[in-house]
């Protein structure tokens, strides 16, 4: 159902005359003089009025924010005369130039990116017939130029007095988020509403940021929402960033205004390929591959039930200590990064001792595969860091269906085809080893520190389960209890147990982790493999 929010319909009393043609031929000079007018109304905007209530509103203008998006001076915008020929409803004496989206290509960081931008001063941003064409075509140009595409959002959902034609219009952008998917990056920006047929567009794409108080996300809004289930609820509470960005998971970055929010887009851009063809691009660094990480050996404790903070060891072995989580707010017992590693750009996926102590529960399956997905298609090696205790039990684990959101992670890594390397920090327990990217389903390389303990379950539960008759039997089964832990942990859980066996490549010292991985990365950047010949595969719903 697309729902048509804080649209300014008013905007139809507040009108502005439209240029008229001229009634006799012009000189040059004159018809320059009438370009520089139309160059300007097109620059200013709808009118002063919407201006004025964009800012009331504590947002950017379109214009404003394509300017903190892109290189200074570089974009070049597409089809900025366009207009709408819609007739009724007062739409046939409103025709601002540009339909409401601004649409265009630059560069950010000096590499072509494309971008198309709605103008909430302009019918609420909402989509119609010219509005979406203009959209399709930035869109085709970005995927056959191979360039990432970034959407600003800022728009009220279908134009309604347009009609079908508005909902055709999201159908052919969701088309083209389809065929884009993983040939070249997709970025959504949400900077306003984005409601009905315009929240599904940011959910097709690779990556949703928003931001706080302005951004809401929702398919209907709570007007609706009360009239059916008699729900009162706002629009932050229905489909604010704070929602998005720790409980459905929908917004992979949140920030407090749009300034920081355009700087993060940046940032992120800089560790991507343009395309699926390419590699990242690579950074010279004054940190030293061969650095010695020496905290590392005090950071994480031997007690595998004491729990530590896993980015700060991410910290240690990355270039300058520096990564941009995603989905750092949502499914916490797991960490999703993009870093580098001597100058290369790697996608991390971490277990997080200090949430959960860091077990696989649905979210975080789901949240580590996508991104696994998304590293596969673009190249980007993966480093996963391990200490897992299992996947999370309970009834409502499994009637949520953990089996099929968990094998959609084991699927997402045996299906990729990038660099692949596994390090064992601490516990790794049963099917929860397996999922994270061991070396059964295809990691090219795995390393474990002296803490590792690999086994089916922890000692005690084996014990319990192995010898819980001889315990039973004992006249002090308390002892006889401590005394098989030992037993189990002494035969199968040493750290060595898996390297007898060719399932770790070595045991490391933690110091030497940043060297080992940047030898085995460098080694690794011709790696390649085939898939077999397929449409495609039919990966867990």
């Amino acid at each position: 159902m697309t729902v048509l929010i804080d649209a300014p319909l008013t905007d139809l009393r507040d009108r502005e005359p439209a240029p008229q043609a001229p009634q006799v031929p012009q000189a040059p000079t004159d018809r320059l003089a009438e370009l520089r007018r139309i160059r300007e109304q097109v620059a200013a905007g709808p009118s002063h009025r919407a201006t004025e209530a964009q800012r009331a509103r504590g947002k950017l203008t379109v214009r404003e924010r394509l300017d903190l998006l892109f290189d200074e001076g570089s974009f070049t915008e597409v089809e900025p005369l366009r207009r709408h020929r819609a007739q009724g409803f007062g739409l046939e004496a409103k025709k601002p130039y540009g339909d409401g989206v601004v649409t265009g290509w630059g560069t950010v960081h000096g590499r072509t990116v494309f971008a198309f931008a709605h103008d909430f001063r302009a019918f609420g941003g909402s989509l119609g017939e010219a509005h979406a064409q203009k959209i399709h075509k930035i869109m085709d140009l970005a995927l056959d130029a191979g360039a990432p595409l970034v959407s600003l959002s800022d728009g009220a959902g279908a134009r309604i007095q347009e009609g079908v034609t508005a909902l055709a219009g999201y159908g052919g952008i969701f088309q083209r988020n389809v065929k884009a998917s993983g040939v070249i990056p997709q970025i959504s920006v949400i900077l306003g509403p984005a409601a009905g047929g315009a929240a599904y567009s940011p959910a097709l794409t690779d990556f949703v940021f928003m931001v706080e108080d302005t951004a809401q996300m929702f398919i209907t809004g709570p007007d609706v929402v009360q009239a059916v289930t008699g729900e009162a609820v706002s629009h932050n509470q229905l489909g604010g960033a704070q929602v998005h960005g720790s409980v459905s998971g929908v917004a992979h970055f949140v920030h407090d205004n749009e300034a920081d929010c355009l700087a993060e887009v940046r940032y992120l851009l800089s560790l991507l390929p343009q395309n699926n063809r390419e590699v990242p691009p690579a950074e010279p660094t004054a940190d030293p591959a061969d650095r010695a990480a020496e905290r590392l050996r005090e950071l994480v404790p031997a007690n595998p039930n004491q729990a530590y903070d896993m980015a700060e060891v991410i910290a240690e072995l990355v270039d300058d200590g520096e990564c941009l989580q995603v989905h750092e707010g949502w499914a916490r017992n797991v960490i999703t990064a993009l870093a580098r590693i001597d100058g290369q750009v790697v996608g991390i996926v971490a277990n997080q001792p200090q949430y959960f102590a860091g077990v696989l529960d649905i979210s975080a399956s789901e949240k580590a595969a996508r991104f696994v997905q998304f590293c596969d298609a673009f190249n980007i090696p993966i480093v996963t860091l391990v200490d897992v205790p299992g996947f999370l039990p309970g009834v409502d684990q499994e009637h949520s269906g953990i089996i099929r959101h968990g094998a959609k992670l084991l699927y997402a890594y045996c299906n990729a085809t990038v660099p692949r390397i596994q390090l064992i920090l601490r516990k790794a327990y049963g099917g929860a080893y397996i999922v994270m990217d061991s070396r059964s389903i295809g990691a090219d390389l795995s390393y474990a520190w002296p803490t590792n303990e690999i086994a089916v379950m922890g000692a005690e539960g084996a014990a319990n389960v192995i010898f819980r008759r001889e315990i039973a039997a004992s006249d002090d089964p308390e002892a006889t209890r401590a005394q098989k832990i030992k037993e189990y942990k002494t035969e199968l859980m040493h750290p060595y147990y898996a390297a007898e066996r060719g399932l770790v490549d070595d045991v490391i010292d933690p110091a030497e982790t940043r060297q080992v991985l940047a030898r085995a990365l460098a080694m690794l950047r011709t790696k390649y493999r085939a898939l077999p010949t397929r449409k495609h595969g039919n990966q867990p719903a």
